[in-house]
C-alpha cells in the first residue's frame, strides 16, 4: 500500500449507484494521475489522502486504485471555490460560489457547516435559500462522515452512499448502537463486514447481538453449500468456528431464539434440523401440494390410451420400448410423476410422446425448464413453445411470482425437463401455481449434479417411494454407436472412460497445471478462434487456481482477443475487461431484456459506456443492449464451471481435470461435464484426477426432509 495526497481535479465517471469512480488528482509533485475508487466520488476541488497501489491497465495506462481515502477540507480560497462550484452543494452554481467565497474567504466551509443564516448577507440570498444550501451541505457532511466512520473502523468507505440512503443523518449513531442491523438493512453487507465494524467499536466477542447474527450467517453458509436444513449440532459447532466463543454461549442465544419463535426447527428421527423461515415454509409446502396433486388428477375421460399411443407410434415411425410406454401411461393416469434416465435412453423421445398423448387426450399442456438454454432445446426437440420455469409463473423485477395460489396458471399438464435443476424454492412456487388437478411431469436425470440453489427435489422426490416414477435404462442403438454415450454410462457405473488418441472421446495427460492451461489455450485458439467461438466450450470443476475458470478466461482473452488500439472495451471494477469480440455468458435471467442464465453470445459493438451482444441462439437475431450499471449480469464465458454448463449442450466440449481439482472431483460433477457434448469430448489432466472423479460417489449428503416428509404422510 502507497500513500497519495492531491486535490481532485476532476471527475471522469461515475457510476449512477456511486460504486465506482474514476477521477484525476493533482498530487504535491505537480503531475495528474488517475485513479479509480470502488464507492462515492470525493469533490471536485477536495483534498484527498489516498491509500491504494499503482495497477497497470492493459488500455488505460497506469492508475492509482484507491482502496481508502480520508477526504481533507480544501485549504486555499480557491481551492474552495473550485469545490462549490462543481455542483457538490445543491443550490451553488459557479457565479454563486464566486460571490459566496470572495465574502466568507478561508472561513466558507465553517459557516455553512455552522452558520448557514449567514449566507444572507449575500445579495441574492434569502433566507429559505440560505436554510437549503445549508441543509444540501449538511448532507455532503453526513456523507463524508459515514466515510471516515467507515474507513476508521476498517471497511471500504463505498458503502457509505447506501448507508445514509438508508439511515439518513443518524446513520452513524445507529451503526454504534447494533452494527450487525446492517446485515438485514443494507444490501451488499454481510456478517462479516458487519462483525469488523462491532469489534472494532469494542462489542463483547461473545454478545448476544453478535452471537444471533453468526448463528443466522452460519444458517446462511449451509444453504448456499445446498441445504435446506442443517443439524442443530452441526449448526452450533459451525457457528462456535465462526465465532470463536465458547459453545455454551452459543447454545444459550440459541435457546433464546427457540424460545422467542425466532428461529425454525423441525425434530425427526431423534435430531433436531435448523431451517431459515423460507425454506421451512417452502419444503414443508411442496411435500403437501406434492401429495395433494398426485392423488387428485383430473381424469381424462374414457380415453383408450393404448390406441393413442399405437396412432403416435405409426406417425412417428418408431417403437416404443416397454418402460417407454409405461412412461406414457403414468403421465395420464397420475398427476405427479417423474421419469428419468441417462443420455441415449429415449427421454426426448418419451416427452414428444407425452405431449402428443395428452393433446390427443384434449389436456391443454405447458413446456418448462428451469434455464433458458434448457427451455430452448425442450421447444426444438418437441416443436412446441417452451419457457423458463420464472417465465412461466411471471417473475418479475420486484422477486415476486404472478402466476400463484391466488391466480393459478390455465393448462392442465405441465412438463418441466432438466427437473434435476429445480431447487426446493423453486419448486415451491411452481406448485403453488398449479391447478388441482393439473398433470406435473417431471423429466430429468437424477444422476447429473444437484441443483445450485437449496434442496435436491428430482432425488428427494424418487427416493421416497411415494410417487409415481420410471427409471428409463436401455440405451438404443443409435446412441450406443456414440462414444460419449458410451461412457457417460461407463462413469455412472464407476467405471473408468475408455480414452482413445484422436478419437470423439480421448485424454491429454499433464502432470503440471501451467502446462495443462497452455495446452487449452493453444487448443482453443486453433479450434474455437475468431469466427468459430461456438464450436468448443471450455468447463473446469472450479473458479480459482490455476486451471481455474477466472485464470483460464484472462489467458483465453489475451490470446484469442488481445487488446488493441482498434478494439474498444470497458473495464469492470476487480479487473475483468469486457472487449468487443469476447464471448460472453448472461449470468442470471433478464426477462425484460429476454435473455437468461447461460446465454453464450460474443460482444459485437462497444460504443462508450454501452455494450451490444449477439446471441446466436435468439430467434429474432437481435442484439441485446447492456448500458452502464448492466455489465455485471456478463461474465467472460471461454471457460466456465460444469455447474454453470448444466442444461446447457456444446458440440464439443474440454474439460480440465488436474489434482488441484481435489475437492470437487466426485462423479456426478465428471458425469455431468461428459453428457454435455455432442460429437466430441476432451479431458486435459492427469489420469490419477480422472479416477479420483470416477470413484468418487459419495457426493456430500444435502439436509433435505422433503423425502422424509413424502414418506410419513405418501401412501401411494
Amino acid at each position: 500500500m502507497e500513500q497519495l495526497e492531491g486535490s481532485v481535479e476532476n471527475i471522469i465517471f461515475q457510476s449512477e449507484d456511486r460504486s465506482f469512480c474514476v477521477l484525476r488528482l493533482k498530487v504535491a509533485a505537480g503531475g495528474v494521475v488517475t485513479a479509480v475508487y470502488s464507492g462515492p466520488a470525493p469533490f471536485l476541488g477536495e483534498t484527498v489522502k489516498a491509500m491504494g497501489s499503482w495497477v497497470q491497465h492493459a488500455r488505460f495506462g497506469q492508475q492509482f486504485r484507491i482502496a481508502s481515502y480520508q477526504s481533507v477540507r480544501p485549504g486555499s480560497a480557491e481551492g474552495i471555490e473550485r469545490f462549490l462550484a462543481s455542483g457538490a452543494v445543491k443550490g451553488i452554481g459557479k457565479t454563486m460560489a464566486s460571490r459566496i467565497v470572495s465574502h466568507f474567504g478561508k472561513q466558507t466551509l465553517e459557516i455553512l457547516d455552522s452558520e448557514p443564516f449567514r449566507l444572507t448577507e449575500i445579495s441574492g440570498i434569502g433566507a429559505r435559500k440560505a436554510e437549503a444550501i445549508g441543509k444540501a451541505y449538511g448532507e455532503i457532511s453526513d456523507l463524508r462522515e459515514i466515510m471516515l466512520f467507515l474507513e476508521e473502523h476498517g471497511v471500504s468507505g463505498g458503502y457509505a452512499a447506501k448507508l445514509q440512503l438508508a439511515y439518513g443523518a443518524t446513520a452513524v449513531t445507529r451503526i454504534r448502537a447494533n452494527p450487525y442491523r446492517l446485515i438485514e438493512d443494507i444490501e451488499g453487507i454481510g456478517f462479516k463486514t458487519a462483525d469488523r465494524i462491532a469489534l472494532s467499536l469494542g462489542f463483547d466477542p461473545a454478545s448476544e447481538e453478535r452471537v444471533r447474527a453468526g448463528i443466522g450467517y452460519a444458517l446462511n453458509l449451509a444453504v448456499t453449500g445446498g441445504h435446506t436444513c442443517v443439524p442443530e449440532d452441526d449448526l452450533l459447532r459451525y457457528a462456535v468456528q465462526i465465532l470463536q466463543v465458547e459453545y455454551m454461549d452459543a447454545e444459550a442465544v440459541f435457546r433464546n431464539l427457540i424460545k422467542h419463535d425466532l428461529i425454525r426447527t423441525e425434530d425427526w428421527g431423534g435430531q433436531r434440523y435448523v431451517y431459515p423461515e423460507y425454506l421451512y415454509r417452502a419444503e414443508k409446502e411442496t411435500a403437501r401440494m406434492l401429495l395433494k396433486l398426485r392423488d387428485h388428477p383430473d381424469s381424462l375421460g374414457k380415453v383408450n390410451e393404448e390406441k393413442i399411443m399405437e396412432g403416435w407410434e405409426r406417425e412417428a415411425s418408431l417403437q416404443l420400448a416397454e418402460a417407454q410406454k409405461e412412461a406414457i401411461r403414468s403421465s395420464l393416469r397420475f398427476g405427479v410423476f417423474a421419469l428419468t434416465g441417462g443420455p441415449g435412453t429415449g427421454k426426448t423421445t418419451i416427452i414428444k410422446g407425452i405431449l402428443s398423448v395428452l393433446e390427443r387426450a384434449g389436456c391443454k399442456v405447458m413446456l418448462a425448464a428451469p434455464t433458458g438454454r434448457a427451455a430452448r432445446r425442450l421447444e426444438a426437440a418437441a416443436g412446441k413453445k417452451a419457457q423458463t420455469v420464472h417465465r412461466l409463473l411471471e417473475y418479475n423485477v420486484t422477486g415476486e411470482f404472478g402466476k400463484n395460489a391466488d391466480d393459478l396458471l390455465e393448462t392442465q399438464a405441465v412438463i418441466i425437463d432438466e427437473a434435476s435443476m429445480l431447487d426446493i424454492f423453486l419448486f415451491y412456487h411452481l406448485l403453488d401455481a398449479l391447478p388441482l388437478g393439473c398433470h406435473l411431469i417431471l423429466v430429468g436425470d437424477v444422476d447429473q449434479l444437484p441443483s445450485v440453489g437449496a434442496g435436491s427435489v428430482l432425488q428427494d422426490l424418487i427416493q421416497s417411494g411415494k410417487m409415481p416414477v420410471v427409471r428409463l435404462r436401455e440405451v438404443f442403438r443409435q446412441a450406443e454407436v456414440s462414444p460419449i454415450v458410451r461412457n457417460a454410462h461407463r462413469i455412472n457405473r464407476g467405471m473408468m472412460p475408455e480414452c482413445v488418441e484422436d478419437s470423439d472421446f480421448s485424454m491429454v495427460e499433464f502432470a503440471d497445471e501451467e502446462q495443462a492451461a497452455a495446452y487449452i489455450t493453444e487448443l482453443y485458439a486453433r479450434t474455437a478462434g475468431g469466427q468459430n467461438w461456438q464450436v468448443l466450450q471450455i468447463l473446469s470443476p472450479m473458479h480459482k487456481g490455476i486451471c481455474g475458470v477466472q485464470n483460464l478466461n484472462r489467458l483465453l482473452q489475451e490470446r484469442v482477443n488481445p487488446a488493441s488500439p482498434d478494439k474498444q472495451e470497458i473495464a469492470q471494477p476487480g479487473g475483468m475487461v469486457l472487449r468487443l469480440g469476447d464471448k460472453v455468458m448472461q449470468i442470471r435471467n433478464n426477462y425484460e431484456k429476454e435473455v437468461y442464465n447461460g446465454d453464450i453470445g460474443q460482444i459485437a459493438e462497444v460504443a462508450g459506456k454501452t455494450l451490444r451482444v449477439w446471441y446466436p441462439d435468439r430467434p429474432d437475431g437481435e442484439y441485446v443492449t447492456y448500458e452502464d450499471g448492466e455489465y455485471d449480469e456478463l461474465q467472460l464465458a471461454y471457460a466456465m464451471t460444469v455447474h454453470k454448463s448444466q442444461g446447457s449442450e456444446y458440440g464439443q466440449v474440454v474439460l480440465v481435470l488436474v489434482p488441484g481439482h481435489y475437492a470437487m472431483l466426485q462423479r456426478n460433477l465428471l458425469y455431468t461435464a461428459v453428457t454435455r457434448a455432442r460429437r466430441k469430448v476432451v479431458l486435459v489432466g492427469t489420469k490419477a484426477a480422472l479416477q479420483m472423479a470416477v470413484s468418487n460417489d459419495r457426493t456430500r449428503r444435502r439436509y433435505s426432509l422433503l423425502k422424509e416428509r413424502l414418506q410419513e404422510n405418501g401412501e401411494l
